[in-house]
């Protein structure tokens, strides 16, 4: 039994075929267009190409993207591949792909696969982090995905810094209108415009100073998780969760900020890398729900 898993990024478009065990059999991936309709039509590329790779045609497909649908309307807001924003994405891959297509949010994609068989799997509360080019949140719970009444369980990353202070004050304005939003903190995008360079480059440089500040906002943000939904685990993704000085510091620097006496939650980097959000696009549907 075969699964396909799209991950719809700002850069790239992968689609991949996993068998039941969760192992590759197929991975292709393209450039993402600049247009809307261009976009469709790649998507029907890799999906094809990666059913041709692994030798079957798949009934339903899983994607996993920025934003998420409007349950009243179905169109897309919250996208910061703004592109994507008041159009009816799901009903369009369906129809281009000319199947049923579950769409998730990219980061509830990464909750997803690490609490399948990943960082978190067996873990009965995750809440899962993408801090790349943006900053996202998603939960998973028990094995399945959290996605709330109005299907927004997860958006940490524009939700405000939590205590701000000195230079964050009085804040920043984000691309989605609010003003101090965590994406533009925790983002890799917000600590190359705070340290004036990116991570990488202040790791290799030893910029322990920007690193401690960039953890210390961090920490806010996963205290005020931890005191709303206490999970057993927390998984970092996407291209700051490389820098390995997040885990030797966070648990600590998380601790005096939540409302409790102990702070015992791990944090984790992602099992699956970069693969998770495929991964994790692929178990969008149950393999019952295939046959």
């Amino acid at each position: 039994m075969i699964r396909i898993g799209v991950d719809f990024g700002g850069t790239k478009i992968e689609a991949a075929a996993l068998d039941a065990g969760g192992r590759f059999q197929a991975r292709v991936r393209v450039a993402t267009p600049p247009d809307y309709p261009a976009r469709l039509d790649a998507t029907a590329q890799v999906v094809a190409e990666a059913e041709r790779q692994a030798g079957a045609k798949v009934a339903r497909i899983g994607v996993g993207g920025p934003g998420s649908p409007s349950p009243v309307t179905g169109l897309m807001r919250n996208s910061n591949s703004t592109v994507l924003n008041d159009r009816p994405f799901p009903a369009d891959l369906e129809r281009t792909l000319g199947r049923p297509v579950r769409y998730a949010n990219d980061a509830n994609c990464l909750a997803l696969s690490e609490a399948t068989d990943g960082a978190a799997a067996g873990a009965g509360v995750v809440f899962a982090v993408i801090v790349g080019t943006g900053c996202g949140g998603g939960i998973a719970v028990d094995g399945r995905l959290l996605e709330g009444r109005n299907r927004i369980a997860g958006e940490w990353g524009h939700t405000p810094l939590p205590w701000p202070r000195g230079p964050e004050l009085p804040g920043v304005a984000c691309w989605c209108g609010r003003v101090n939003c965590l994406e533009l903190w925790l983002s890799g995008t917000g600590f190359a415009r705070e340290a004036g360079r990116p991570a990488e480059a202040a790791v290799a440089a030893g910029d322990l100073d920007a690193l401690d500040t960039y953890i210390d906002r961090l920490a806010r943000g996963l205290a005020v998780i931890a005191d709303v939904l206490d999970p057993d685990v927390v998984v970092l993704g996407g291209g700051m969760s490389n820098i390995a000085r997040l885990y030797e510091r966070l648990p600590e620097a998380i601790a005096p900020h939540v409302f409790s006496d102990v702070f015992a939650t791990p944090v984790v980097k992602a099992m699956h890398g970069d693969s998770s959000g495929v991964r994790g696009a692929a178990w969008l549907w149950r393999l019952d729900e295939l046959e």
